[in-house]
């Protein structure tokens, strides 16, 4: 058994304490960092891809980035299911040229592709990524959709609404109310029968955090006309926090 006087106390104390402070200062958590990434190769389409990107090459940021890179690939229409974003874009390039030598007469404007992405919310437990993509081939209009990426803040896997949120019948009664808030704010006068086609109130399949709360994203086409653009809206923290698994 140890027999400790107080000079030695004196000495071991100023130690242990160092000790405790070092272990924890190595166990805060470290928020993972991103850095803009673009791909710069030359086509003839309009085409651009700028989006964020987790730096370090540890296993979290490969799984953070190799589900970044899916999800955008995932949002875009192509004949065939691609692993790599830059063969999608090249891809792309090569449908258009191919286009043209078929149709050299047709009139139709260069086709685009633009990809753009945003941090907009990262905490101990998630990060979200909000993927933009605008693809046109031609005809009236392109077509515009916003995507948002929940991700395991410690594992970089994807999060699904089953795994942010609880309760999902009072929740959903909630969101309706601040959806019908939000209208009340549009100028345009809008009004529940404006939207969801005739059916019920629905959940976005987009749901994802911002420094603000809870935002709620519908695309274009998926609960009102064309004209009518992105619904969107936000619920504070304060309001949606006792619904939240994780935030």
């Amino acid at each position: 058994m140890f027999n400790l006087t107080s000079k030695s106390l004196k000495r071991i104390l100023p130690l242990l304490i160092l000790l405790i402070v070092l272990n924890s200062c190595t166990s805060e958590f470290k928020p993972t960092t991103f850095k803009n990434t673009s791909i710069d190769n030359s086509f003839e389409a309009d085409i651009s891809a700028v989006f964020d990107k987790a730096t370090g090459g540890s296993e979290l940021s490969e799984a953070i980035n190799a589900n970044i890179e899916n999800s955008i690939i995932s949002t875009i229409s192509s004949p065939e299911n691609k692993s790599d974003l830059k063969t999608v874009l090249k891809d792309f390039n090569s449908e258009f040229v191919n286009f043209k030598k078929e149709f050299p007469d047709d009139s139709e404007p260069v086709w685009e592709l633009n990809i753009e992405t945003e941090l907009t919310y990262q905490s101990e437990d998630i990060i979200t990524i909000a993927l933009s993509t605008y693809e046109f081939k031609g005809g009236a209009h392109g077509n515009d959709k916003i995507k948002f990426l929940n991700l395991n803040a410690k594992t970089g896997s994807i999060l699904k609404q089953k795994d942010l949120i609880k309760n999902s019948t009072d929740f959903k009664a909630l969101a309706k109310t601040y959806f019908v808030q939000s209208l009340e704010i549009e100028e345009e006068d809008l009004k529940m029968e404006d939207f969801f086609f005739g059916k019920p109130f629905q959940l976005p399949e987009n749901i994802g955090f911002s420094e603000d709360g809870l935002v709620l994203l519908y695309n274009i086409y998926e609960v009102a006309s064309y004209d009518q653009g992105y619904t969107e809206f936000i619920i504070p923290f304060e309001d949606v926090e006792s619904y939240l698994k994780l935030h």
